[in-house]
């Protein structure tokens, strides 16, 4: 017979092999397919170097403490302790640099806008990844026959379309492969790895770091630029950091630890000793090492793998956007929950779409994954070394390091992550622009309607009226009551929208009940149901509702009134008018935004998410006041 203890010790254990089982498929997808170009991009690729004994072991003693430096010491160890209540990811680690004190207030600005900066260059990694790592796992068809290489790139092109467009089914019913499917992916490589170092154990001398140094000191500037190939065995780390609300640093640390990071070594090894005896592989040393056999198997099985990675990748950038909504810095967008048990599956379509048609470009742009590679890595360097900063002011202000503590692990982060930069930074004008500028862009986006709705509200405030003021004003001209039940969103509590003032102007009435809703949107992932809604009876048949949500949650009309239910407060929602105020722009050049920018703002405005289906609102019983601003 179990007892309690051992039941639930057994519980505990079966749900640390479920979340790391998924872990596994989501996290690591993106890291794991590395293998697949890592090494190949370092003797094969734009800056490919010769394949000689002292250039293989120095190759492979870079690519191992990379990945002890970055991944296992910097993320695992150090950037997972900057988790903003359990979730993790830059626009986590922002929101904990928003919430603390930073003298002055322009150093605080600029930190802020360098977190959202590294956010937006993710947007170029979401493009980037899938379209490398899908193309790569299809360029195995010229391994299995080279008349078949005109076929690589119309597969690559099919299979990216096909994934974009299941997107709005969500990955509930799949989602459960993906673990299964990556372990067998890690088994593999490996078994693949290790097989290649029995033919020749002395590879395994390449971990001792001599070699890398060594090689950087002989090679010079042409060594040095190899780094940014060696970089790519790191590429998908960011992910691990983004995932940690889903999963918890726990899982994630032993799968990483006791699987990926074991099979990863021992495939770049055992990829290294292929290369000692078969340099003329150096073309795709990854296939080289698959059994004639097993090599159509293997295509199958990495283009699944790509596929997995891909999705995790594209699910991040979903889930980045729905934080950059609710935290002000992009307009309302249609939003879709994919599964009614994961909170954390969405589908964004405007994002999807441009993403499907982003990649798409770059396949047939570039052609090979040889040549995405030299367009790959500056973006994703420029986010971790924004993530290097970011926590040491973290580390400093809110958990009271000393500069000696922070500063020595986070000096060595500085030195690595500055090295791949520059080392990447020669790809500029190979294709690593692409990200840069598709980042700028979007910053600039995000940054232009921030600014607009704070002149917007500034505007607003002089419009509208304080309920005290209000509530005289009723007194005084004995405004009749219609019964009945009113909702008016409002961006200030105890503050009445402009909606509710042209309502009596042109109807000469008031609601018997009104209910003044304010959304509050706080720099925390998610907010407990019990702290979620404020009720204050106002008097007169006014209530304020003080309705606040985290950055990972989607504010919801009708949940809040359920919520005002459990306060004693019943609202009838199906007989309730909504009023909306919808908002006309004129475009006013003494306005203090440029007026370009004014321009593409009005446009974002006009183009947002229709409110109320945004709110989940009764569209039946909406009504919306016309409000004229200008910008």
């Amino acid at each position: 017979m179990v007892g309690p203890e051992n039941a639930k010790t057994s519980h505990a254990r079966h749900s640390i092999t479920g979340l790391s089982l998924a872990a596994l498929g989501v996290v690591f997808g993106d890291i794991g397919t590395s293998p697949l170009y890592a090494i190949r991009e370092c003797f094969y690729g734009e800056y490919g170097i010769a394949v000689t004994r002292d250039n293989i072991f120095g190759i492979l003693s870079l690519m191992f403490w990379t990945l002890i430096i970055i991944v296992s010491i910097k993320y695992l160890s150090f950037i997972f302790r900057a988790d903003n209540r359990g979730e993790g990811g830059i626009i986590a680690l922002t929101a904990l640099i928003k919430s603390i004190t930073v003298s002055p207030t322009r150093r605080r600005l600029f930190l802020i806008s360098m977190g959202i900066f590294g956010a937006c260059l993710l947007y170029g990694d979401g493009m980037i990844t899938p379209a490398i790592s899908v193309l790569s796992a299809a360029e195995g068809l010229r391994i299995i026959a080279p008349e078949l290489q005109k076929f690589v790139i119309p597969l690559t092109l099919v299979i990216l379309a096909a994934l974009f467009m299941l997107q709005h089914r969500g990955t509930a019913r799949i989602g459960i492969l993906f673990g299964p499917v990556i372990l067998v992916w890690f088994v593999i490589l490996a078994i693949l790895g290790l097989w290649q170092i029995i033919h020749y154990p002395g590879i395994l001398a390449a971990l001792l770091p001599t070699y890398g140094i060594k090689f950087l000191v002989e090679s010079g500037i042409h060594g040095f630029t190899v780094l940014g190939a060696v970089f790519l065995v790191v590429t998908g780390a960011e992910a691990l950091y983004a995932d940690l609300g889903h999963f918890g640093r726990r899982p994630i640390r032993l799968v990483w630890f006791y699987l990926v990071l074991p099979s990863l070594l021992l495939n770049y090894l055992g990829q290294g000793a292929l290369l000692l005896s078969h340099p003329s592989e150096a073309h795709h040393p990854f296939y080289a090492m698959v059994p004639d056999w097993a090599v159509v198997p293997m295509v199958i099985l990495a283009t699944c793998a790509t596929i997995i990675a891909s999705q995790a990748v594209i699910t991040g950038v979903f889930s980045l956007t729905r934080q950059a909504i609710q935290m002000g810095y992009l307009p309302r967008l249609k939003v879709v929950h994919t599964s009614s048990r994961h909170f954390g599956q969405i589908y964004v379509p405007l994002v999807n779409w441009l993403l499907m048609f982003a990649t798409l470009g770059l396949v047939i742009g570039f052609q090979s994954s040889s040549k995405l590679a030299a367009a790959y890595g500056v973006a994703v360097t420029l986010t971790m070394l924004i993530s290097t900063v970011l926590f040491y002011v973290v580390a400093r202000t809110k958990w009271n390091w000393s500069r000696l503590a922070a500063g020595i692990p986070v000096a060595v982060f500085l030195v690595t992550d500055l090295s791949f930069f520059s080392a990447n930074l020669s790809k500029i004008m190979h294709g690593a622009w692409f990200p840069l500028v598709l980042g700028g862009t979007v910053m600039l986006v995000m940054t232009t309607w921030k600014r607009g709705r704070e002149i917007l509200a500034e505007e607003l405030r002089h419009l509208t009226v304080p309920f005290v003021d209000f509530k005289k004003k009723m007194a005084e001209k004995k405004i009749s009551r219609v019964k009945g039940y009113a909702v008016f969103l409002t961006g200030q509590p105890r503050t009445l929208p402009i909606a509710i003032i042209h309502n009596l102007e042109h109807n000469k009435t008031v609601h018997s009940n009104v209910l003044l809703l304010n959304f509050s949107f706080l720099e925390v992932p998610r907010v407990p149901n019990k702290d979620k809604l404020h009720i204050e009876d106002l008097g007169s048949g006014f209530h304020q509702l003080t309705a606040t949500y985290g950055f990972m949650e989607s504010p919801n009309v009708p949940s809040v009134l359920a919520l005002a239910l459990g306060q004693g407060l019943e609202v009838p929602i199906d007989q309730t008018s909504y009023f909306l105020g919808r908002e006309k722009l004129v475009v006013n050049s003494n306005r203090p935004m440029s007026r370009w920018r004014a321009h593409l703002f009005a446009f974002l405005s006009r183009n947002a998410y229709d409110a109320s289906t945004f709110f989940e609102i009764p569209e039946d019983r909406v009504i919306e006041v016309g409000i004229r601003l200008t910008i």
